[in-house]
């Protein structure tokens, strides 16, 4: 029986099928389905007029309804993401309980309770699957301007070891250079130290990498650090590897520990070399700073709102245990905590110090800073000199 055939049988059955008893139904059923040669199911759903219904309106979804269907929870999430620079989900998961209080304020929204609630429960796995439309990846580039200074190499010892990540006040340090596409010249460079234990950011930024620009810059980051210096290390540099700077360490009544790395082994410093992409280059980009001005324009943004807004709003994971299994390694990282709630965890940190941190943060906004911060950026980078073509093209194609 060809299509149009059975299609007739069916509507001339159908209007029989509805009126009759169940063992009436059961007999025409048995019927239609020898004579069409249907699966028993699929001719009770044409029978009783189902498939229409199902392909107007779809499949019933099976399971628990969706809690996140609400598109106002993927605006809020997708918001609060990109005001943090698009970070990963554990790490979004752990600032929204941070960011929320201020959302209504600030956007002019009416969050309800219950829609405030599923925020801050929602999970890591479920923030990935409502930001896979919106997600978007990038690819920069950009120099190496490290150069062996060998003058003090034999005053400085290596260190390859760990420090003790448990206590404020061990510190990398590195320098980002915005250089552009050559290290011709003079340009600013960005001096970046980093707390192992509570992952305290500090920037400075110097024009040229003269050795008293730099000790000028380490000198300003300690005065503002919240806990004091215990040791000190850095790569083989020459802006680093310096009588001023080793001086300025070990003449001192409390000597700091002033250590370096191999040479050219940049993960005996993979913390504060990780911090230098998110921290610096995910903001400010591989453009050259050719300007002396831009150095006191950047001073002015990382002293104020910029160190406010990483330090007390932006969080970031600590790597716990790594372990080998078989081909693989497996790492074990610890939730995700801003620098100020791991220094409040810290019992080395006196209670004045943890009260008048706590004083600033109650002044602070995260979306006002993440505002000003942008805003600062793209002034800095309307004076930067552009890119190449030739870099751009590479950045943009797929």
């Amino acid at each position: 029986m060809g299509i149009n055939g059975k299609r007739e049988y069916l509507s001339a059955i159908r209007e029989r099928y509805k009126s009759a008893t169940k063992k009436q139904k059961r007999k025409i059923l048995d019927e239609f389905c020898c004579v069409c040669e249907y699966n028993r199911k699929y001719a009770i759903q044409l029978l009783n007029g189902l498939r229409k219904r199902l392909k107007r309106f779809g499949k019933r979804h099976k399971g628990r309804p969706k809690k996140y269907a609400d598109p106002v929870l993927l605006e809020v999430i997708k918001r609060i993401w990109i005001a943090l620079n698009l970070p990963c989900s554990k790490r979004l998961k752990s600032a929204l309980p941070l960011w929320l209080p201020f959302y209504n304020t600030y956007f002019r929204a009416n969050l309800t309770q219950e829609q405030s609630s599923l925020l801050l429960s929602i999970s890591s796995s479920t923030i990935d699957r409502l930001m896979v439309p919106v997600r978007a990846s990038a690819h920069k580039f950009g120099l190496c301007t490290t150069k062996p200074g060998s003058l003090l190499k034999q005053h400085v010892p290596i260190n390859t070891d760990q420090w003790d990540e448990t206590r404020p006040g061990f510190l990398e340090a590195d320098t980002v250079a915005h250089c552009g596409t050559t290290t011709e010249g003079m340009y600013v460079l960005t001096v970046n130290c980093i707390d192992l234990a509570t992952s305290w950011r500090e920037q400075r930024a110097v024009w040229g990498k003269g050795e008293r620009g730099i000790l000028a810059a380490l000198q300003d980051i300690e005065q503002t650090l919240p806990f004091p210096i215990l040791g000190f290390d850095c790569d083989n540099g020459s802006e680093f590897l310096n009588w001023h700077i080793h001086k300025y360490y070990t003449d001192r009544p409390q000597p700091v520990k002033y250590t370096r790395s191999r040479p050219y082994h940049k993960n005996d410093n993979a913390h504060v070399e990780e911090k230098n992409w998110t921290l610096v280059r995910q903001y400010l980009g591989y453009q050259r700073f050719s300007k002396p001005n831009l150095a006191e324009q950047l001073n002015d943004l990382y002293c104020s709102q910029w160190r406010l807004l990483l330090n007390f709003f932006i969080p970031s994971t600590k790597l716990i245990s790594k372990q080998r299994v078989g081909a693989k390694i497996k790492k074990v990282y610890d939730k995700p905590l801003t620098p100020f709630q791991r220094l409040l965890q810290c019992p080395e940190i006196p209670t004045t110090t943890k009260d008048y941190l706590n004083s600033v943060l109650s002044k602070l906004n995260p979306f006002i800073l993440q505002k000003i911060v942008k805003n600062k950026i793209l002034a800095i980078l309307k004076q930067a000199d552009p890119l190449p073509r030739y870099i751009l093209q590479q950045v943009d194609s797929p």
